[in-house]
């Protein structure tokens, strides 16, 4: 007879005695609790979290008879626990103010325990020998290859959730190998004591290899099918493959025109003997409206509106109108405004490209320089992969800029070409990023008319890395870093508003907007032909709305077109955070600590999301 068995009869007959003990008391009896340890940190965890001697412990009274029937029920609780690690002839012992819970005198004992004095509860731990794997056989037809995935074998401690975790491989792998109504059974084990061992054996139906039938579509309206298939990565007689389903799912979910995308396949062959399947989604609002502010002592007030069409023709093309207002409520820069129109339009000749039309008109009233452009452009943008992405584009500008009392009229015609890659897998820039990388590259021939006729190159590469020290995404450091560098022309030669510039909340915190690099005698800035700087930023989550930030900016700008050859300036600052559903209401305070002459005393920034 099984001996836990036997010793489970004992529990239920001291139970029953127990029930039929007189109860003498209801006040709650206050105890501490103590689990020996077994060595292992991942046991002994598990162990706290499955016994209600620990999480009932001051959440829910319990009387002194109670105290007792709490105790007897973790027994098996703890033993199913040392049996999930492969110690599978484990014993647990629990006493009571040092007495047996099968003490016929326990009861008395805590009778006589004065009204509120804690006893001591202590748990004994016997894990007993590691249990190891021995047989560990499929039974059932399967190509050799899913049988690998198995991933367990002969040897290997008798761990639970491992055996577990190998039924979901093995389930996996047949079914991502076209074996679509595979089925996999709960493995079926086998102790033996003398040798602790335990055996397993899986049994395994796989069916035929399929491919997937047709393809249908649930929820559409204003969104054309057509576009809809295309946009898809799978068709009807691909193999059927649960990975490739999956980014077809989200391939069709990122063309921003769908809240909601689910598929389902059907859980049979049709008469082809194929698996159809039904992408089932919701559509979104084709209007919606944007509205974003920012605020910073060097800039002063901004404000922004779009309105965008999310569907212009039933095949998600996006239509965004911006209007934005800029040098609201600053004394020492004046008015400005952006105007501008973007068309986009997807899987432009391919499913991973898409093609962008830009018109815009700005004015810019700053401490460098004015300005006044109308620029129209063109880009194909294509995504690589799940993180590269490049375009390539031809962009025409026609720029009056005055520097210095000097008004001069520039033709500008330019290619930029991009790459960039994201590792974060966070699509959203008002979402903070925890870990990963974020890097790009841009590569810009410009060629300009008019006031000069020159051809320059405009480089530039900047990188942000995140590291979550916490584990949940509460306490990260984020690292970012930039450089920039002009070729071709010297640096009056270049049009002001495409020389580089450091200082500001992209760059250096602490010091105004543009305000780093060469300097006019007046003080204004020149600009520079190249520029670079760093961040260390600590950011730390604080309850559930709030967070705060430290951080420490540097950079340098310098007119010879060399990197890492002007001044270092350094800022540093903190911040507050406030976490809405949109992304993060972000307040920097920041003050220079290699201030120049006539600089101000601090900055201070207020937007939406992170720095970087």
């Amino acid at each position: 007879m099984n001996f836990r068995r036997l010793r489970h009869i004992g529990l239920l007959l001291s139970a029953a005695f127990m029930a039929a003990a007189p109860a003498r008391a209801a006040d709650p009896q206050p105890y501490t609790v103590t689990i020996a340890k077994t060595g292992s940190d991942n046991i002994d965890a598990t162990l706290a979290q499955s016994a209600q001697l620990v999480t009932l412990h001051g959440k829910v009274p319990v009387p002194p008879f109670a105290l007792i029937g709490r105790a007897r029920s973790d027994i098996p609780r703890l033993q199913t626990a040392l049996d999930s690690f492969g110690y599978y002839l484990n014993r647990v012992g629990i006493t009571i103010g040092g007495h047996a819970l099968a003490d016929p005198g326990l009861a008395a004992y805590l009778d006589t325990v004065p009204a509120g004095t804690s006893v001591g509860v202590d748990v004994s731990i016997d894990t007993g020998p590691l249990f190891r794997l021995g047989k560990v056989e499929i039974e059932g037809a399967l190509p050799d290859a899913d049988r690998a995935s198995l991933g367990i074998k002969s040897g290997d401690p008798a761990v639970a959730g491992n055996v577990l975790d190998a039924q979901t491989r093995l389930l996996n792998a047949l079914q991502e190998d076209g074996f679509a109504l595979a089925k996999v059974d709960a493995p079926v084990a086998y102790a033996d004591d003398a040798k602790h061992e335990l055996n397993v054996s899986f049994k395994v139906d796989a069916g035929a290899q399929v491919e997937i039938g047709a393809i249908t579509f649930k929820g559409l309206a204003d969104v054309h099918e057509s576009f809809a298939r295309r946009a898809l990565k799978i068709k009807t007689g691909d193999r059927y493959k649960p990975s490739k389903i999956e980014e077809a799912r989200q391939a069709l979910a990122a063309q921003g025109v769908f809240s909601g995308v689910s598929v389902h396949a059907a859980d049979h062959l049709d008469a082809d003997g194929r698996v159809p399947l039904v992408f089932d989604v919701q559509e979104r609002k084709r209007h919606a409206v944007a509205i974003t502010a920012s605020y910073s002592t060097d800039l002063g007030i901004s404000l922004s509106t779009t309105w965008s069409h999310r569907n212009l023709f039933g095949n998600a093309e996006q239509l965004n109108l911006t209007a934005a207002g800029t040098g609201l409520g600053n004394s020492t820069t004046g008015l400005g405004y952006t105007f501008s129109a973007q068309f986009l339009k997807p899987l432009f000749l391919r499913p991973d490209q898409t093609l962008e039309f830009d018109v815009s008109a700005i004015k810019q009233d700053l401490d460098a320089y004015n300005q006044k452009a109308e620029t129209i452009a063109g880009f194909l943008r294509r995504k690589f992969s799940q993180m590269w992405t490049g375009g390539v584009g031809l962009s025409l500008a026609h720029d009056e800029v005055s520097q210095e009392g000097m008004a001069r009229l520039y033709q500008l015609i330019s290619l930029p070409l991009t790459v960039s890659y994201d590792s974060t897998g966070i699509a959203d820039v008002l979402r903070d990023p925890t870990n990963g990388w974020r890097a790009s590259l841009a590569v810009t021939p410009t060629k300009s008319f008019g006031y000069s006729d020159l051809t320059f190159f405009a480089l530039q590469a900047s990188a942000s890395t995140y590291f979550d020290f916490s584990g949940d995404g509460r306490s990260v450091l984020a690292l970012r870093g930039l450089a920039g560098s002009i070729l071709g022309g010297s640096n009056m030669e270049l049009p002001p508003d495409q020389r580089l510039y450091a200082g500001g909340s992209a760059t250096v915190r602490g010091f105004a907007y543009q305000s780093i690099g060469p300097l006019f005698p007046d003080g204004n800035p020149v600009g520079a032909k190249s520029v670079d700087a760093g961040t260390i930023e600590f950011r730390q989550r604080i309850g559930e709305d709030w967070g705060g930030a430290a951080f420490v900016d540097a950079g340098q700008a310098s007119a010879s077109g060399a990197l890492f050859t002007g001044d270092v300036r350094v800022g540093a600052g903190i911040g507050a955070r406030y976490y809405t559903a949109l992304g993060a209401v972000r307040l920097d305070v920041a003050v220079p600590l290699t201030r120049v002459h006539g600089g101000d005393a601090f900055e201070v920034y207020i937007g939406l999301g992170q720095a970087f």
